[in-house]
């Protein structure tokens, strides 16, 4: 399932339904199918998903950091890093709740 999120300031932002849930549970508390985030709400879902992007920064940082100790010695390329983390996927949605923010639009999903 496809979550499409729409705003008069921005072009629909579409995402995987297990992204959409994951950044909404962030955001909101809970992952409604249907939504929306007033324009009066904005600020404090965007501070809510930066601090949750920065502290999965950190958390990824640990990790590599305790698995790097771990094997230490058996090359750099041991671990995998790679993988796509939370900050590739909240900035679109980043993108649309700030510019929202600026126009002062309302998000709506699933109507």
């Amino acid at each position: 399932m496809l979550f499409k999120f729409k705003s008069q300031a921005t072009s629909d932002l579409i995402m995987l339904e297990a992204d959409a849930r994951r950044l909404l549970k962030i955001i909101l508390g809970d992952d409604p199918a249907k939504g929306i985030v007033p324009f009066t709400a904005l600020p404090q879902a965007i501070a809510a998903l930066e601090s949750a992007v920065a502290q999965d920064e950190l958390d990824k940082k640990q990790r590599a950091d305790k698995a790097q100790t771990l094997i230490s010695g058996e090359g750099d390329d041991a671990i995998p890093l790679n993988t796509v983390g939370l900050a590739q996927r909240a900035a679109p949605m980043l993108k649309l709740l700030k510019r929202c923010l600026t126009e002062e639009s309302d998000v709506v999903w699933g109507v």
